[in-house]
């Protein structure tokens, strides 16, 4: 692995290490969202502690986020691109906002981000698992549920398109890393205790 390499690696984990949801809230509201709701620094805790509308534009700036990893910053430092180029520089944003240099090595759970990776690098699959997230969350209404099955989609769809093993081995590390970072969630799911999106409008 070459020096470009190494800076192209080194300036995805920086730019995904941007903490967002932190950053806004904080300015915004003056409180700090790692002491509301679950903790985390991510859209859907945000929506929690400061509303819909701040919690979609952290939403948008962590997708942002991967894809700006997985195209320029990819492309800037490493000659010839290549799809394995752009995966690994989108993994290193989403190691950053799971383990930001600016919050001691804690953030969010990286769904944004790789979707932001995903669109830029492979946007058929990130498409095709985005669905998946929308079938998974619409059936359970559970937003991990979808999350979790978006992430394991990854590497099958890349199967299915015949990519690469290093390809394929870059979208593994990114399912292996979500679940991971879901793993109270899933502990919440086991039992029966984690939060479940309500259809219907609360009677006043």
């Amino acid at each position: 692995m070459t020096w470009s390499w190494w800076l192209a690696l080194a300036a995805s984990y920086l730019v995904g290490s941007f903490p967002t949801g932190y950053v806004l809230v904080k300015w915004l509201t003056h409180q700090d969202v790692r002491a509301i709701g679950s903790g985390n620094v991510g859209a859907t805790n945000v929506t929690r502690a400061a509303g819909p509308g701040l919690g979609a534009i952290v939403l948008l700036i962590d997708i942002a986020k991967g894809a700006l990893a997985a195209s320029l910053l990819a492309s800037a430092f490493i000659h010839p691109i290549s799809l394995t180029a752009r995966l690994s520089c989108g993994l290193a944003a989403v190691v950053g906002h799971t383990a930001s240099v600016f919050l001691a090595f804690r953030g969010g759970k990286g769904v944004a981000t790789t979707v932001g990776v995903l669109l830029a690098a492979m946007p058929g699959i990130g498409l095709a698992s985005s669905l998946v997230w929308l079938a998974g969350f619409a059936v359970s209404r559970y937003v991990s549920v979808g999350s979790l099955l978006a992430a394991i989609s990854i590497p099958v769809w890349q199967m299915l398109a015949h990519q690469d093993p290093s390809a394929v081995g870059l979208g593994i590390a990114l399912a292996l890393l979500i679940s991971v970072r879901h793993y109270a969630n899933i502990t919440r799911l086991v039992s029966r205790t984690e939060h479940r999106v309500s259809w219907s409008r609360r009677r006043r």
